[in-house]
C-alpha cells in the first residue's frame, strides 16, 4: 500500500500548494521531506542540499507565481523538492536514471525549470539577464536567484553581483547560507557571513522582539519592516548592501511562516535585494544533518539504517590511483603542492589534506583562480598539480592558455571525470576535454588505458618541463596491477599491444582499450595504446598507414577536434593517403545515465564498434576519411 501524503498527495502543481492556508504550510514542507526521504532512499540521488531547502522551495513556490515569475536554482543540487512540487514527484524514482528525471533543473522537463544549470554560480547573472529580459519585453514578473554560500565563492557570482546593484530591477537573491558545498566552505567570504550571522546585540533585540509580539499581526508586520531599515544600526554593513542590493535577514530558513513574510516584505520593495537564510543541511534527517558529505549524494538506501559503510573494493577508482600517488609524490618532492577548486572527496584529496596540510589549497569554487593561483607558484620554483573535473576545467580556459600554457610553466592538470560520466548528464560530461587541450601549445597531454598508466602518466607530467595533463574517467579502470615504482614515460611514444593481419589497424587512446582488445581480437587487427594525444607518435601512425589497408581510431571524446581527428591531421601532414575511421563520442549532449548506456547509445560497446568497423573496411567510396 502506498504511503498516503494528506496534503502533498493533493499537490500537483505550486497553484494547488497556493491554495492552502499558511498555518498548513509547516505540515506540508514535513511531509514534502518525508516524501524525499522516503522516494529517495528507493533510487539514489543528490540528498542533503535538498533536505536542506525544503521549507524555502514551499515558501517561494507559494509566495510568487510560479512559472509566470522565475525561480533560478544555482547548481540544482538542491532542487529535487521544487521538482517534488512542479509536477513530477511520481517520476522521482527515476532521477539520474536513462529516459528519467534529470538530476538538476532542465528547460525541456518542465516550465517551473527556468534554466539550466550543473555548474555553480551561474544563477545571480541567469536571473539578472531574465529580469532584464522581461523589463525589455514589457512584462512584469519577480524574478529570484537561489544560491548557495559555497556557490559564493565564484567570481562569477559577484560580477553579476556587481553589475545589478546598479540596475532598476526588482530580482531577488536568496543567499542560503549552511557552511557546506560538497564540501565544508572556505576562505573570508564564508567568514564574513558568519559574522553577519552571529551580530549578537542585534539578534538578541531580534528573538526578544519575536517573544512579546503574535506572528501576524500588525505590530509584527510593522516591525518586520522596520527591522530592515534599523539592522544597520548593530551590524556592519555588508558587502551586499554596499553594491546597492537591499539586505533582509539573515532569518531562519527552516521557519516556513517567516519565510513567507520576509518574501512577501522583499516584493514589495523595489530594486535588487537580497534575502539571507541559514538553513542546515541535511535537515530532518539526522544521519544527513550529522554527516552532509557522505549524504550529498547517495545511493539506494534504507531510511531507518542509514547508508551501510561498505567493504571497500579491491580495485581502486582512478580518483583513488591519483590520491596515492599525490601522497607518494608529495613525499619524495618537497616543492609538489595540490590545489582543488572545492572539490577535496571528489578529486581524491583527502587523505593529501590530512598528511600534508600546509601544502593543500582549497580555493572554493573558483577554478579560474584555482589555475592562476597555480602559474603563480610555479614561477617561484613550486610543482603545483591542479586537482580538477573535466567539466569544471572549461571554466577555466582562459587561465590555462593565458596564464599557463603561454608561460610555458610547470603546472600539471589531474583531469578527473574525463569522457562518458553517466548520471549526472551532461553538464558534468567530459566528452571535450581532448578537442580543447590538443589545440593548446605547448601542453603534453596524456589518456592512460589503465590503473598503472595512469600512476607512470602522473609522474611523467609531474616530471616534465611545462604543462602536462593526465585525463581519466570516473570509477575503475580493468584492474591492473599499480606498480609501486614511477617511471617516467617516453614523451609522444606509444605502445602497440597487438600485431594482426595488414587489414586493420586499431589506435585506441586511454579508457576504451579493454574494448579495443576485444574488437582487435575478433578482427585480427592490430591494436596501439596510443597513451599520448599531444604529441602524436607520429613514427608509428606512419609504419600503421604504410602497412595496413585501413586505420580505426577510438576515443571517448567528442570526434570533431578529437584524437582521431589529431590522427587524420597528421597524416594529412605526412601527405599519406589512408583510410580512415573514426570512432567516438557524437556531436550531440547526452543525456544522463549509466557509463554503460552511454557508450552504448554513442556506438562504443564492443558489438557495435565491431559492427561498424566491418561495414566500413567492407565498403567502397571515393571518400578516404570518415567519421561516425
Amino acid at each position: 500500500m502506498n504511503k498516503q501524503y494528506p496534503l502533498l498527495d493533493n499537490i500537483n502543481i505550486p497553484a494547488d500548494l497556493r491554495k492552502l492556508n499558511k498555518n498548513q504550510l509547516p505540515q506540508a514542507a514535513d511531509e514534502v521531506r518525508e516524501f524525499l526521504i522516503d522516494e529517495i532512499a528507493k533510487c539514489g540521488g543528490h540528498f542533503g542540499s535538498g533536505l536542506g531547502t525544503v521549507e524555502l522551495t514551499v515558501a517561494l513556490h507559494y509566495v510568487f507565481n510560479t512559472p509566470h515569475d522565475r525561480i533560478v536554482w544555482d547548481v540544482g543540487h538542491q532542487a529535487y523538492p521544487h521538482k517534488i512540487l512542479t509536477g513530477r514527484k511520481e517520476q522521482l524514482t527515476t532521477i539520474k536514471q536513462k529516459a528519467g528525471l534529470a538530476p538538476f533543473p532542465k528547460r525541456t522537463e518542465s516550465e517551473y525549470d527556468t534554466f539550466g544549470v550543473g555548474h555553480s554560480s551561474t544563477s545571480i547573472g541567469a536571473a539578472l539577464g531574465m529580469s532584464l529580459g522581461s523589463q525589455i519585453a514589457g512584462t512584469e514578473r519577480d524574478v529570484v536567484a537561489v544560491i548557495g554560500d559555497g556557490a559564493m565563492t565564484a567570481g562569477m557570482a559577484y560580477e553579476a553581483l556587481n553589475h545589478g546593484g546598479e540596475l532598476d530591477t526588482n530580482m531577488l537573491v536568496v543567499l542560503n547560507e549552511n557552511e557546506m558545498s560538497i564540501s565544508p566552505n572556505v576562505g573570508a567570504l564564508s567568514r564574513m557571513l558568519i559574522k553577519i550571522v552571529s551580530g549578537r546585540t542585534y539578534n538578541r533585540m531580534r528573538e526578544k522582539s519575536k517573544r512579546i509580539m503574535r506572528r501576524g499581526s500588525w505590530l509584527w508586520k510593522f516591525m518586520s519592516r522596520w527591522e530592515e531599515h534599523t539592522k544597520g544600526m548593530f551590524v556592519p554593513n555588508t558587502l551586499f548592501e554596499e553594491l546597492g542590493f537591499h539586505h533582509l535577514g539573515p532569518i531562519d530558513g527552516h521557519d516556513v511562516g517567516q519565510l513567507v513574510e520576509k518574501l512577501e516584505v522583499a516584493k514589495e520593495i523595489k530594486g535588487p535585494k537580497l534575502l539571507h537564510i541559514i538553513t542546515k543541511k541535511g535537515k530532518g534527517y539526522k544521519p544527513a544533518e550529522e554527516d552532509p558529505i557522505k549524504y550529498h549524494a547517495v545511493g539506494k538506501f534504507n531510511p531507518a539504517e542509514g547508508i551501510q559503510n561498505k567493504a571497500k573494493p579491491s580495485t581502486p577508482t582512478y580518483t583513488e590511483v591519483f590520491g596515492q600517488w599525490l601522497c607518494d609524490m608529495a613525499r619524495i618532492d618537497n616543492q609538489l603542492v595540490a590545489i582543488t577548486p572545492a572539490m577535496r572527496e571528489g578529486s581524491g584529496l583527502v587523505e593529501f589534506s590530512q598528511l600534508f596540510p600546509k601544502r593543500y589549497f582549497d580555493v572554493g569554487i573558483a577554478e579560474q583562480h584555482a589555475v592562476t593561483l597555480a602559474a603563480g607558484m610555479a614561477c617561484e620554483g613550486i610543482k603545483p598539480v591542479v586537482a580538477i573535473y573535466s567539466t569544471f576545467l572549461q571554466r577555466a580556459y582562459d587561465q590555462l592558455v593565458h596564464d599557463v600554457a603561454i608561460q610555458n610553466l610547470n603546472v600539471l592538470f589531474a583531469i578527473d571525470r574525463s569522457g562518458v560520466v553517466g548520471p549526472d548528464g551532461a553538464t558534468h560530461a567530459g566528452n571535450l576535454d581532448i578537442s580543447y587541450l590538443r589545440c593548446v601549445p605547448n601542453m603534453v597531454l596524456m589518456a592512460p588505458s589503465d590503473e598503472n598508466e595512469c600512476r607512470q602518466m602522473l609522474y611523467t607530467g609531474h616530471q616534465h618541463n611545462g604543462p602536462a595533463a593526465v585525463r581519466y574517467p570516473r570509477g575503475k579502470g580493468p584492474g591492473a596491477a599499480i606498480l609501486p615504482k614511477m617511471q617516467t614515460l617516453p614523451i609522444g611514444k606509444a605502445d602497440q599491444v597487438r600485431k594482426g593481419d595488414k587489414n586493420v589497424a586499431i589506435l585506441s587512446f586511454g579508457a576504451l582499450l579493454t574494448e579495443a582488445r576485444a574488437v582487435a581480437q575478433e578482427l585480427d587487427a592490430s591494436l596501439v595504446n596510443m597513451r599520448f594525444i599531444k604529441p602524436l607518435d607520429k613514427s608509428m601512425i606512419e609504419k600503421l598507414a604504410r602497412t595496413h589497408n585501413h586505420i580505426v581510431t577510438i576515443e571517448d571524446n567528442v570526434i570533431q577536434g578529437g584524437a582521431g581527428s589529431a590522427v587524420n591531421e597528421a597524416l594529412h601532414e605526412m601527405n599519406i593517403t589512408a583510410s580512415v575511421l573514426n570512432l567516438g563520442l557524437p556531436d550531440s549532449f547526452q543525456d544522463h545515465g549509466t557509463r554503460e548506456e552511454l557508450l552504448q547509445e554513442a556506438g562504443l560497446d564492443v558489438e557495435q564498434m565491431l559492427k561498424r568497423i566491418k561495414s566500413f573496411i567492407g565498403q567502397k567510396t571515393n571518400s578516404k576519411v570518415y567519421s561516425i
